[in-house]
């Protein structure tokens, strides 16, 4: 069993705000009562401050600065290999219809003088995962936050989903996955830079 310490439920606190969460929750207490149901009841009496309080962690990075994340952990290194963070899981909030959609991004990038650190990359992925999104610009933003940070030989990332939008209405198609993919320097100008890109994102070498 995992023990939450009090720094962490701290942590978890501070992305709440009071006055936020209280007009939110007054916004959905009423969308609650438009589709019908008894919102004084009791297992709904709670749930518009609930509902406030998720979509403010689930749509938290619209706080939080990718470049300020990267450039907290840049190391000046002469290493000039592909290093590639793969199998990094994403939630994000579909803008269209305000449904999850969810799966996991594969970044690669070729240094030129700097390198950053490792948990910095997902940090960077759920930056941007954590606002309403549509994946095709999700892929494009964390490739460009690299690229115009970092200054690297290129980047490469892709990324695939599955789409609650997808899956719960509209086509309900349960499996379908959608993949995304976009490329800078190397990765785009190299077909043998980008097919090792592909092999390593492919291996299952854990």
């Amino acid at each position: 069993m995992k023990i939450v310490s009090a720094s962490e439920l701290q942590d978890r606190n501070d992305i709440y705000n009071d006055e936020l969460t209280n007009e939110l929750g007054a916004h959905y207490k009423k969308i609650i009562e438009l589709l019908g149901e008894d919102v004084e009841r009791e297992g709904l009496i709670k749930t518009p401050e609930r509902v406030a309080k998720a979509m403010q962690f689930l749509l938290k990075g619209y706080n939080e600065d990718p470049e300020a994340i990267l450039k907290g952990a840049m190391f000046k290194e002469p290493y000039q290999q592909m290093v590639v963070v793969k199998d990094i899981e994403i939630y994000s909030m579909c803008e269209h219809h305000m449904l999850p959609f969810f799966g996991k991004a594969h970044v690669g990038y070729i240094p030129r003088n700097y390198i950053t650190g490792l948990s910095k990359i997902p940090r960077v992925v759920e930056a941007f995962a954590r606002r309403l999104q549509v994946q095709e610009r999700l892929t494009t933003q964390i490739k460009e936050c690299i690229q115009n940070t970092l200054n690297p030989l290129g980047v490469a990332v892709v990324i695939e989903a599955q789409h609650m939008c997808m899956q719960m209405r509209g086509v309900q198609k349960q499996h379908s996955v959608t993949t995304t993919s976009d490329f800078t320097g190397a990765f785009a100008n190299n077909i043998a830079t980008r097919e090792e890109f592909f092999n390593i994102i492919g291996s299952k070498m854990h």
